[in-house]
């Protein structure tokens, strides 16, 4: 499987700060706010990645993440030239998905659970048909909702209802078989002028091909696109940091503890950090692990 960031957007809503640098290089906490989407990806182990920004921006995730060798993954990128909506992003990376299946995972989405690793590794070995996740909320009427019947089978997918048939929201993070890319194509503009996910979605639970997988109480799911949701998430973070001792979204450790770079790499990468926290974990990983440095 392979995987797409949708890191394009203007950011107006959490203007002045996104004025002139994009959404998902903002700080949460203590890293930049791609960090977190890509770890999601790389706990899935998915190692093919393609980050979809805007003109401006591109060249700014380059110089963060460069093409991934150091992290053991391959990173390419592609421009979105204006905000067309979650669908146009499998138009966009239609070379690069190929015949493959694919995850797509929004670029201001957090996900953090003890056992979300292997929930979506899991579902990384996908071939055929699409996946949706479902977050408990107590405002679905802010998100798209699935509605499921007591086998967990996809009953309906609205955006945004203004009576929600659940209190399931579907997060930024989707799994699907090459076919998406077809079916974006097909996708007709909503009112809004966007290519909109939900339509997607739809086609595949028409076809009887779509899934979900419900996440309960042991899930924490944080979307950063106010002023307020980015101070909650950077907070949240913080918090688990510090009382656990353990880092969230630390790619370099996820790299080394999947086997993707070994001792020496992840001390490398380590080096140019030490004078911060962050650098000091990534040592620290390895003391851990009874690894002499």
């Amino acid at each position: 499987m392979k995987g797409i960031i949708l890191a394009g957007g203007s950011g107006t809503r959490l203007y002045p700060l996104t004025k002139s640098i994009s959404k998902q290089m903002l700080p949460i906490y203590d890293k930049p706010m791609i960090y977190y989407p890509l770890s999601v990806l790389m706990l899935a182990g998915i190692r093919e990645i393609l980050i979809i920004s805007t003109p401006r921006d591109s060249c700014y995730f380059k110089d963060l993440l460069g093409n991934g060798e150091k992290l053991g993954i391959n990173i390419s990128y592609e421009n979105q030239e204006r905000p067309n909506g979650l669908a146009d992003a499998f138009i966009i990376g239609e070379n690069f998905i190929g015949n493959s299946p694919v995850c797509l995972v929004l670029g201001d989405n957090i996900f953090y659970g003890s056992n979300f690793g292997n929930i979506v590794q899991k579902h990384a070995k996908l071939s055929e048909g699409g996946l949706i996740f479902g977050c408990l909320v107590k405002d679905p009427s802010r998100y798209g909702v699935v509605e499921v019947d007591e086998q967990t089978n996809v009953l309906s997918v609205e955006e945004k209802p203004a009576e929600p048939k659940s209190s399931y929201a579907i997060p930024g993070l989707y799994f699907f078989d090459s076919k998406v890319v077809d079916y974006a194509k097909k996708v007709e503009p909503s009112e809004r002028g966007e290519l909109e996910i939900t339509s997607i979605i739809e086609r595949y639970l028409q076809e009887k091909n779509l899934k979900v997988q419900l996440l309960g109480r042991g899930l924490a799911w944080l979307d950063t696109g106010t002023h307020e949701s980015l101070l909650e998430a950077s907070n949240f973070v913080e918090a688990v940091q510090k009382r656990q001792g353990l880092y969230i979204s630390c790619i370099e450790e996820i790299a080394y503890r999947r086997g993707y770079i070994n001792e020496k790499q992840l001390r490398n990468l380590a080096k140019p950090l030490l004078k911060t926290d962050y650098g000091k974990y990534l040592l620290d990983i390895l003391e851990m692990d009874g690894i002499v440095i």
